[in-house]
């Protein structure tokens, strides 16, 4: 299609008068390829500025001579394949070869005034040659087979360039076009434009029928201050339901948009969505900076955690460690490199790329609430439990989540848990460190569990084959609905029962009582005291009600029995006991020592008393064989002491 711009230079021409091809007469030259065009002296007075030559079935240029005063040459629809015999036109300002064969441009240096060229629909593949014509006002060439734009910098007085129906993918390479106000790239391969914003007086462009699907391939439009015209119609992005309200609201100058004039309503109505539209790219924007985050300091647990299994040796914290999740997306945490979500990548804005690429996080926990699902990473994040949590967000809490953390530090706030999330019913454990079935048992303090899902990664517990039949005996109380997404069926409690009951009762019976009930929680403790009560029954009722009790409560006290103690605290009593053994031998250390000595001052006194005995009944006899002298002495000592 040709331009309005240059169907109106056409116009202006051809009301100046018209010569058909029928009166011209093609002589052959000495020169047997190429015809010499004759015109009478009349037909060269009468259309002295003007030659047309279209529709005379042309192979080639004829040789025209005398005809130097030429300013508008026609050669359309024809079967020319090369420009040539025309150099001796130099007053030539309209050439039209529309329609030919012509695969390159050439023949035109000499052509310094030209003003139009016309080269539509040939089959041209590069645009050269042109470094000559720099008067150029109108170029046309659509519907050739150009691939780039290139080699029209210099045309600084260029109006109107016409490139539709070619094979060009992009738009660059326009610097230097000031004067160009209009630019038809109408059905080509465009994916996306730039340079367009350095035209200064382009008012028109015409970007029809190519592959642009996004505003960000053509965000430099928004940056033009003349543009008024434009149309994407039969583009991908015209077919989006933010089209027209995204170019208005970026493009506030156009006065029309697919050949339709924009009214002031529809700009109104585009800064209402454009401003919701960028909340949303905000919260987006966030979001994804968020998830970034999360990943992150997922990363940085999990690589703590690996160096404390002595998994990997001590390398730099920059290098990140790959954290699968099968149950888990990697985009949830709020708390984790920019190719985390390689998805997305083609749709993340410059501004996002970049605050994705500076983002460094050295959190070695996370706590995060997604939904009704408490995730904790790292054991830092068990802490979280002491914060003070709001009732609707812990009652929405049914699911609790631990990854990196060691089970026996898991243990530890399991009264906390229960307590903060009274709703949780559902408990998963990744890289926990579950080794044996004993630690299952811990589990029975909580309130409730109705979901336990154990991950094979870090849990080499779910590598023995009757752990399941283990969690569902020791937990029977909670009357567990699925393990591992697994529905429990009867048949499934019956053969956990056959198990391992065995076992209970063996652990129970073996106990002597005072173990028994140190073990137990206070409620068993009433309960097992109760069954041992037996003062003010009769010995059948009261053998009868003990029977009917153990009925009850036996299964239950039998199963309280296998506990668990975290390696923590059974290092603690381990050293509270030392020391209480340590306190003991000293203290019966002391004791034999003086009662050692005790008994050697015993032995010695034996050994002096009959000595010591006839030395007192002497001393005695002594003192009082003088009456008078014995009373004085004792008067004179009672003088002295008061």
């Amino acid at each position: 299609m040709r331009s309005i711009s240059q169907r109106a230079y056409k116009f202006n021409w051809e009301n100046r008068g018209f010569i058909s091809g029928d009166h011209i007469h093609l002589a052959s030259s000495s020169m047997p390829s190429f015809p010499i065009l004759q015109r009478s002296s009349e037909e060269k007075i009468l259309y002295s500025d003007r030659l047309t030559l279209e529709r005379q079935k042309l192979t080639v240029c004829p040789i025209i001579d005398g005809e130097e005063h030429l300013r508008l040459l026609n050669f359309q629809h024809n079967f020319i394949t090369r420009i040539q015999n025309i150099s001796n036109l130099q007053r030539l300002i309209f050439l039209d070869l529309y329609d030919n064969q012509i695969e390159e441009i050439s023949g035109l240096s000499t052509l310094r005034s030209l003003r139009v060229l016309l080269l539509g629909k040939n089959r041209i593949k590069q645009i050269s040659n042109l470094e000559n014509l720099k008067s150029l006002d109108v170029l046309d060439l659509h519907g050739n087979q150009i691939t780039k734009i290139e080699n029209v910098s210099h045309l600084c007085d260029l109006r109107v360039l016409n490139l539709a129906r070619n094979l060009l993918s992009h738009v660059d390479n326009l610097n230097g076009l000031d004067s160009l106000t209009e630019l038809n790239l109408r059905h080509n391969q465009i994916t996306f434009v730039r340079d367009v914003d350095n035209l200064p007086c382009l008012q028109r462009l015409f970007l029809s029928f190519n592959n642009i699907s996004t505003f960000e391939s053509v965000c430099c439009l928004a940056d033009s201050s003349s543009l008024s015209d434009i149309t994407f119609d039969g583009n991908p992005i015209a077919q989006e339901s933010w089209y027209k309200h995204t170019i208005l609201q970026n493009m506030m100058q156009l006065r029309q948009l697919d050949m339709k004039r924009v009214t002031e309503e529809e700009r109104r109505m585009a800064s209402v969505v454009a401003k919701k539209e960028e909340e949303k790219k905000r919260e987006s924007h966030k979001q994804s900076l968020l998830k970034e985050k999360k990943r992150l300091t997922i990363n940085n647990v999990a690589r703590k955690w690996d160096l404390q299994q002595h998994r990997i040796p001590n390398i730099a914290p920059n290098q990140d460690r790959k954290v699968s999740d099968s149950s888990q997306d990697p985009s949830q945490l709020h708390g984790s490199t920019v190719s985390a979500f390689p998805e997305e990548t083609g749709s993340l804005d410059s501004g996002l790329t970049n605050d994705l690429q500076g983002l460094s996080v050295t959190d070695t926990h996370l706590v995060e609430v997604d939904g009704d699902t408490l995730s904790l990473y790292g054991s830092g994040a068990l802490e979280s439990l002491d914060r003070n949590w709001s009732v609707q967000t812990a009652g929405m809490v049914t699911t609790v989540s631990f990854t990196f953390i060691e089970f026996d530090e898991i243990v530890q706030v399991l009264p906390k848990l229960k307590i903060k999330f009274p709703n949780s019913l559902h408990l998963k454990f990744k890289e926990t460190n579950l080794v044996m079935l004993q630690q299952f048992n811990a589990l029975a303090q909580l309130r409730r569990v109705d979901q336990l899902t154990i991950d094979p990664q870090g849990n080499p517990v779910v590598n023995f084959t009757l752990w399941k039949y283990y969690v569902l005996f020791r937990l029977s109380h909670f009357s567990m609905q699925k393990i591992n997404g697994t529905e429990v069926t009867q048949n499934d409690m019956i053969m956990a029962e056959r198990l391992f009951g065995i076992l209970a009762h063996v652990a129970s019976s073996e106990l002597p009582q005072y173990r028994m009930i140190s073990i137990l929680g206070d409620a068993r403790k009433k309960q097992f005291r109760y069954l041992l009560e037996t003062k003010g029954k009769k010995p059948g009722l009261v053998n009868e009600e003990n029977n009917d009790s153990k009925r009850l409560v036996g299964e239950n006290t039998n199963r309280a029995m296998l506990n668990y103690t975290t390696r923590d605290f059974y290092n603690e009593r381990l050293e509270e006991i030392k020391e209480k053994k340590k306190f003991c031998k000293m203290y019966m250390e002391d004791l034999v020592k003086e009662a050692t000595e005790i008994n050697m001052k015993n032995e010695a006194l034996q050994k002096l008393w009959p000595q010591m005995f006839i030395e007192l009944v002497r001393d005695a006899v002594i003192e009082i064989r003088n009456k008078n002298s014995y009373m004085k002495l004792c008067l004179q000592q009672i003088t002295d002491q008061n």
